[in-house]
């Protein structure tokens, strides 16, 4: 569905159409645009607590967990993550995570060239013992890893059931394919575990750090803020959300052609699966999105963004609204990108960067990297992040045509409320882990008992807030649905699962392992 818009610069003046005119302005706001309501509120708690005994006194001798990850490089990421909690908990020695180089995002980087390896062992060694490899020998005889695999979100029973008995007969194990195998919901402690490796221990090396921070600056030189939009309407996602977008038939034959690289993606229905909220935003519509929520057209946009469907033509639309628009690509030379651009996730790194560090970031899908930014962006300080409401936004979409822009812009804005990354936005166990560490995020009861008490002294209660804090929004209740990952942990101790992947944001429940290479490319 595309959006015709008109851009007028006062929109008082504008002759009445069928089809509304958009202002330059963000016009009047509720809210400040570049901060999160209640984020003074929270702060990141991921120290272990005094009963979390040290590494020394709990890795037994000849145990060794080895650790091949899967997908792009922010599905490793999660799977490095809970490498070290699996670690602790079967008492072993990790060896660095191997990465994955044969997938579909064909990288051929190895740990140490993503990551400050010594920092990472270094920064853990009080909880989990690394070393970079495997010792040749244990006892003097030859040391072989034997293969495995666990089920996905394999809980601490599961690992005591399935893996250790293994590792206590060969000594070392391998476990393979590890995205998502361990479960959500873990004790506090190995919670907050989860956290210091993937906020404190886990960074880039010197060289990706110091390009991203170049980035950071050379958009911060242009502007005081900054919105970074993760986009993700690249064909092969189109053609797999088996969603519509006004093309013709000149647009069904080709993402057609695509859905039949994957015998299992079943027929869809473009209008249901949009109805549901399960198709991406148009770059036309996220960009009236954003002005609805006051963004004006002076505001700088960083987009990270494989090949957009459609090239320039789809993107026009977006540029005209926010004609600030940049990428890595175009702030930075070829020459200073060389090092990197021949190498996926090296280069998705700099994209990371550069959100992690954005004033707001806009996610189009909730896949791995925006999951994991929506995280991270909690623990240091909520910095807004920015989900479209697809579900409801479709309809405001469908009839924009019969309504002024005021409308349009009031019910974007009451749509978007809890969509916004505000605290407690999610409640505590929903949603992947990665995505709402909640056991990673403390109240700072004392400022906020003298921001209560200093309401109700002036009689000024928030009837548009629960006592959480969190924005209340009750037909946007049943929404929250759409974004959460609940945590199935049945038959973990029975056969081994069939692979199946399930995504949140997005209906990826039909996959299977027979599928890996589609598997891999959704992934971030």
């Amino acid at each position: 569905m595309s959006i015709s818009v008109e851009l007028n610069n006062n929109v008082d003046d504008a002759v009445p159409v069928s089809v509304f005119r958009v202002p330059t302005g963000g016009g009047r706001s509720d809210r400040d645009v570049w901060s999160s309501r209640h984020s003074k509120f929270y702060y990141g708690c991921s120290n272990a607590s005094k009963k979390f005994a040290k590494a020394d006194a709990i890795t037994r001798p000849n145990r060794y967990l080895m650790i091949a990850t899967s997908g792009g490089l922010n599905q490793q990421r999660t799977g490095i993550t809970d490498a070290v909690v699996a670690a602790r908990i079967l008492n072993a020695t990790l060896v660095v995570p191997k990465l994955d180089q044969k997938s579909f995002w064909k990288d051929a980087s190895n740990f140490t060239e993503i990551f400050d390896v010594d920092l990472f062992i270094s920064f853990l060694s009080k909880d989990v013992k690394i070393i970079k490899q495997l010792p040749k020998k244990v006892g003097g005889k030859a040391l072989t890893p034997y293969t495995m695999r666990v089920p996905r979100k394999c809980n601490e029973r599961c690992y005591q059931n399935r893996v250790l008995p293994v590792l206590l007969k060969r000594h070392a194990v391998q476990l393979t394919k590890f995205d998502y195998r361990l479960a959500n919901k873990l004790e506090t402690d190995l919670q907050k575990l989860r956290c210091r490796v993937n906020y404190h221990a886990l960074k880039f090396t010197d060289a990706i750090a110091e390009m991203g921070k170049k980035l950071v600056h050379r958009m911060r030189m242009r502007s005081k803020h900054y919105i970074a939009l993760h986009l993700r309407f690249e064909p092969d996602m189109l053609a797999f959300s088996g969603c519509y977008f006004g093309g013709g038939e000149k647009e069904r034959k080709r993402l057609g052609a695509i859905r039949r690289r994957w015998k299992t993606l079943h027929t869809s229905n473009p209008d249901r699966e949009r109805r549901n909220g399960k198709c991406p935003l148009t770059p036309e519509e996220v960009g009236l999105m954003l002005r609805a929520l006051g963004y004006g057209s002076d505001i700088h946009i960083y987009v990270a963004s494989g090949e957009v469907y459609g090239g320039e033509d789809t993107l026009a639309p977006l540029k005209a609204l926010f004609p600030n628009f940049y990428s890595k690509d175009t702030i930075a030379s070829k020459e200073e990108l060389e090092p990197f651009s021949s190498f996926s996730s090296r280069m998705a790194a700099l994209d990371f960067i550069v959100c992690d560090e954005s004033d707001v970031f806009v996610t189009n899908n909730n896949g791995n990297m925006a999951r994991i930014l929506a995280g991270r962006r909690r623990y240091f300080g909520h910095k807004p992040t920015i989900r479209p409401n697809a579900k409801k936004l479709y309809r405001l979409f469908l009839n924009q045509g019969n309504m002024t822009w005021e409308a349009f812009a009031s019910r974007a804005r009451t749509y978007q409320r809890g969509f916004m990354g505000e605290p407690n936005e999610m409640r505590p166990g929903r949603g992947g882990f990665h995505e709402n560490p909640s056991s990673c995020v403390c109240e700072d009861s004392e400022a906020k008992a003298k921001r209560d008490s200093g309401a109700h002294k002036n009689g000024k209660g928030d009837s548009a807030t629960r006592k959480d804090g969190a924005a209340i929004d009750d037909q946007n209740a049943n929404d929250e649905l759409d974004w959460s990952d609940p945590d199935d942990e049945e038959g973990q101790d029975g056969p081994l699962d069939k692979g199946l992947f399930n995504v949140t944001g997005l209906d990826y429940d039909i996959l299977t392992s027979e599928d890996p290479e589609l598997e891999e490319m959704l992934s971030d």
